[in-house]
């Protein structure tokens, strides 16, 4: 794709790989320092991405936290939190998640053409359902967003969302950030399942960053030559 819009990932999870556990209760991986660092990063991008399943399990805001990041965006002609987006296959969503219901930003839903009577019926009140083909690709989820405008994208999951874009060669950056504990729970959500991705023995992803933030750690990789390495 040209003008695609650069996507960068970002995630956290266990030293063995889990991005949650297997309980009802959202289980927290990042320290106050990073969850101050993601804010930033939100900041800087003009939209940011989650699966339904995110917003089902998790009910993620995805708002600016900072009064001072927000004026900032303000004032450079911005919204003061980036565009939601969310993908489903079945309109499954509930329009008073706190993905719906908080901030005054445009909110994008992207499904399949069977699923778009449903998907309007359950949350087209509250946001843009977009008719993205049968199936939804990563491609063609990128593609609307360039018409709109967004030129930098924020992927912050769940597992599949991720293994999408980067099983699609569509990722130019992922922040992964480890804490330091186990889940140890083969029920529980892993970052990226089985699949053929770009990155293996043969083709490294490239280190650009390694830092300590507290008491987890933050490695980013350059996984496209679009990468900001500054």
């Amino acid at each position: 794709m040209t003008g695609r819009p650069y996507v960068l990932l970002s995630c956290a999870m266990s030293i063995d790989g889990y991005i949650d556990d297997a309980s009802t209760e959202r289980l927290l991986f990042s320290n106050d320092s990073d969850f101050d660092r993601i804010d930033a990063v939100r900041a800087g991008c003009d939209a940011i991405l989650v699966g339904a399943a995110t917003v089902r399990r998790d009910d993620p805001r995805l708002l600016v936290r900072s009064d001072r990041r927000r004026a900032d965006r303000v004032a450079r002609g911005l919204p003061p939190s980036p565009v939601k987006v969310t993908v489903t296959g079945s309109g499954d969503l509930d329009p008073a998640a706190r993905f719906f219901a908080l901030g005054d930003g445009a909110k994008l839903v992207y499904c399949p053409g069977g699923a778009v009577e449903k998907t309007r019926e359950q949350v087209g009140e509250v946001a843009t359902v977009v008719d993205a083909g049968d199936p939804v690709t990563p491609e063609a989820v990128l593609a609307d967003l360039a018409v709109r405008g967004v030129r930098r994208l924020m992927v912050e999951g769940g597992g599949s969302v991720h293994a999408q874009f980067l099983a699609a060669g569509l990722a130019d950056e992922l922040h992964l950030v480890v804490a330091p504990f186990f889940v140890g729970d083969g029920r529980a959500p892993r970052f990226v399942a089985d699949g053929r991705y770009p990155w293996h023995p043969g083709r490294r992803a490239r280190v650009v960053e390694v830092r300590q933030i507290g008491d987890v750690v933050l490695t980013r990789y350059a996984l496209s030559d679009r990468c900001d390495t500054a």
